[in-house]
């Protein structure tokens, strides 16, 4: 970081790349504008060195890691914005008909519940077990996976282990 929360062009333009090659790696694409996404990129960063966690820089952060985590990067909002509107409430991450320019790029209406109605889940304590084994459920992208924890990473969207929970 730079003097003032600044941060520098080149972990900028560095989480930029490392956000292109895990999102194409995973069949996402991110927005082709290059001066869009790298102002994202520098939200995240703040937010990263603020809080500790990279939040979404387009929604408003509690600073409180439960009561944010479906709002890390990628939230737990992409997917279903993808599908429905082409591109996440952000628009850090576009269908590829707008990546191509084949579609445009439109405003996506909030989906995140209010605060009152979210529910907090933690991947700690006492867990159900179904025929033995916990089914753990990434809550970005909703990859399953049976084990006694849940992967540190998911190996779909890249999100970590704390963005699992129990699949019931």
């Amino acid at each position: 970081m730079t003097p003032a929360g600044s941060v520098s062009p080149g972990a900028i333009d560095a989480l930029r790349a490392r956000l292109d090659r895990e999102a194409e790696s995973a069949g996402y694409h991110l927005n082709p504008d290059l001066d869009f996404t790298r102002g994202l990129a520098e939200g995240l960063l703040v937010n990263e060195g603020r809080y500790g966690y990279r939040a979404c820089p387009c929604r408003l952060a509690r600073g409180i890691a439960d009561a944010d985590r479906d709002i890390v990067c990628p939230c737990d909002y992409r997917d279903a914005d993808l599908v429905e509107w082409g591109s996440c409430f952000c628009g850090l991450y576009v269908s590829d008909e707008i990546r191509r320019g084949q579609k445009t790029l439109t405003s996506v209406p909030e989906r995140r519940p209010p605060a009152a109605e979210r529910r907090v889940t933690k991947a700690e304590g006492p867990l159900p077990r179904l025929d033995g084994t916990r089914v753990w459920r990434c809550r970005v992208c909703g990859y399953l996976c049976a084990r006694e924890r849940p992967p540190a990473v998911c190996p779909i969207c890249k999100a970590t282990s704390d963005r699992f929970e129990i699949f019931r």
